[in-house]
């Protein structure tokens, strides 16, 4: 791209594209990216210089393989073949009856139907209202939903009303949005002893919190063990046990929402692993399809389905117009095909180690309040707000692209990510850390 090409497309840009969680007032001034192969993105600067940096973000957590995936650019020329779309409604086809009998070889115990959905906030909104046609169809008027404070569920309406209502970023929605019931978030760690004086008071104020609101209870939603965007919170694993328990107790379903976690990202194939109880439903995107085409879906067990059959409605009333796209589907067969033939436990226990090993001297800065590792998701957590655009630059310049946000500068590095990138990305958020806070 020439000169001339790269002004025109930055001024057009700021004078008429909107980025995510951005102003149109205040337009910021991305970076362009030109290519991306490997795990390195080739990126034009604001004077128009060239930047070749490893990406530490996996393209929001989903480009597992990184770019230009030789395998996964061959699903999507072979599936261009025969069709790139066709509707799903009245129709199947081979591709999306593939992925869904490999999700479910995949899924825990007890899931058996698969609803695939255009993006994770939409299977997020698929398995919400899926527990309230289940409920409505037993004769129960169960309305509300029981999270965790400190979580984030997706973008739209629904999964909106579970995020944290005071700390998460759609807390302007207050009031218009459903309330639903918030627990506290639970105590930091995901080995901490289950006899932890923390967790113990935790656990009590929360049965406490359920059994006053269980007859309005629908559902349990939870991210297992990590909290993403709305905080990079680890959690111990018992705190889903407790959830389960209480679920089961009063007639409520469970939904674990592993759109982040999914597919090995915190080591297991999935985070609720960890826990001793099975989800009634699961919610599955980002890593899906590798990062190429957006897909999600989700997965529920039997009973929920058959109920929400039983409902007045007669069916799941949700039918996106790209459910169950072709050329998704295809990529994300291929994807599982890799995730399975690459050894991506040991990929991600390779990561999980370089991290801990590299983002450590950060515990030595003034400004940094917390370090931690959880599979390939490291976190480097800050005394302050991180002032993103000064940080976002120092990574740059050390050959890394970041995108911190509140108070943490972290990396989620696709799983090919060599030891030799690592270190570039570790190094780059440390003494990015270092330069602009100190």
């Amino acid at each position: 791209m020439d000169a001339d090409a790269l002004a025109d497309l930055r001024a057009f840009d700021r004078a008429h594209v909107w980025h995510p969680y951005s102003s149109a007032l205040a337009p910021g001034d991305p970076y362009v990216v030109e290519s991306a192969e490997g795990v390195r993105l080739r990126l034009r600067d604001r004077d128009g210089r060239t930047l070749d940096v490893v990406d530490a973000m996996s393209s929001w957590w989903c480009a597992v393989h990184g770019y230009r995936v030789p395998e996964l650019d061959a699903a999507v020329r072979g599936q261009l073949g025969a069709m790139a779309h066709v509707m799903f409604g009245g129709l199947t086809h081979a591709p999306a009856v593939d992925l869904c009998r490999r999700l479910l070889t995949l899924a825990p115990s007890g899931l058996e139907h698969v609803f695939l959905a255009d993006s994770g906030s939409v299977s997020v909104e698929v398995a919400m209202k899926a527990a309230l046609q289940l409920h409505l169809a037993a004769g129960e008027r169960r309305t509300r939903f029981l999270t965790v404070r400190g979580g984030y569920h997706g973008d739209t309406f629904s999964p909106m009303s579970v995020t944290d209502p005071v700390g998460g970023m759609h807390s302007l929605f207050r009031g218009v949005l459903p309330e639903h019931v918030f627990a506290p978030r639970p105590p930091a760690g995901v080995d901490l002893p289950d006899d932890d004086p923390e967790l113990v008071d935790w656990e009590r104020t929360t049965r406490d919190l359920f059994s006053q609101n269980a007859s309005d209870i629908a559902a349990v939603i939870v991210e297992p063990v990590l909290q993403g965007a709305g905080g990079m919170h680890v959690y111990p694993p018992r705190v889903l046990d407790v959830l389960h328990d209480l679920a089961r107790e009063h007639g409520a379903l469970v939904i674990h929402d592993e759109i982040a976690t999914g597919f090995h990202r915190t080591g297991p194939l999935w985070a609720g692993d960890r826990a001793q109880g099975a989800p009634d439903i699961l919610c599955v995107g980002k890593a899906l399809t590798g990062g190429y085409l957006t897909l999600a879906a989700m997965l529920c067990t039997r009973e929920v389905a058959e109920g929400v059959s039983r409902s007045e409605a007669g069916g799941l009333m949700h039918g996106p117009t790209f459910m169950a796209n072709p050329l998704a589907c295809a990529v994300a067969n291929a994807n599982l095909d890799l995730l399975a033939t690459r050894d991506t436990v040991a990929e991600v226990t390779r990561i999980e180690s370089g991290l801990r090993e590299g983002l450590s001297p950060a515990a030595d800065l003034e400004s940094v309040v917390d370090v931690r590792v959880l599979g390939a998701v490291g976190v480097v957590q800050l005394r302050e707000p991180v002032r993103v655009a000064e940080v976002t630059a120092a990574a740059l310049a050390r050959g890394v692209w970041v995108r911190p946000f509140r108070d943490l500068v972290y990396t989620m590095p696709p799983y090919v990510t060599d030891e030799d990138d690592l270190a570039v990305v570790t190094s780059g958020l440390v003494g990015a850390v270092a330069d602009v806070h100190g």
